[in-house]
């Protein structure tokens, strides 16, 4: 089996895009690692603002097939692919690292870049593992988060609830 951490975000319809994404996350992986729920803004576009979280779970299937597997889920979630790059969203998935993976895989860069660059990215995973060591620099998510520039992008946590129970909690409601 193979920890993997996987980014999510939505800014179209962003409660119902978020919750779906984990109910087919769990459907098709089985228990899941949730982080608290941030809302931040557009990065890279003017646009509504962002729900975004990390999921970590156990894989035992290849690169390609969990690649594969998330541009579904993000596809039965209306995700519409050939646009601009940086645009609105109803989900995203993004793998963010995969075991401990560096490099070009399976047409996936590993680690993910976004996760020592984007608040939004960067701060659920060290809310989620933040005694984990990112694989291509050997420092914890913690110490990452707590050397970073937290006044560069807007991030606040948001109250959300899943399947009943909150999963996060903060000052901004969904």
């Amino acid at each position: 089996m193979t920890e993997v951490f996987v980014g999510v975000g939505s800014n179209v319809d962003r409660y119902r895009h978020v919750s779906a994404a984990l109910e087919a996350l769990d459907a098709a992986f089985g228990p899941l690692s949730i982080s608290p729920v941030y809302q931040s803004a557009a990065v890279g576009f003017d646009g509504d603002d962002f729900l975004n979280l990390v999921v970590g779970f156990n894989v035992d299937c290849r690169l390609s097939e969990l690649s594969a597997r998330l541009r579904a889920i993000e596809s039965a979630n209306g995700r519409v692919r050939g646009g601009p790059r940086f645009a609105a969203r109803t989900l995203d998935l993004d793998i963010l690292t995969y075991g401990d993976a560096v490099g070009e895989i399976d047409g996936v860069t590993l680690p993910r870049d976004e996760i020592l660059h984007n608040a939004f990215v960067l701060r659920p995973l060290a809310d989620l593992a933040g005694e984990r060591r990112h694989p291509r620099t050997g420092i914890s998510y913690a110490e990452h988060w707590a050397a970073y520039d937290q006044t560069s992008q807007r991030l606040a946590p948001v109250t959300f609830h899943w399947r009943g129970r909150e999963i996060s909690c903060g000052a901004a409601k969904v």
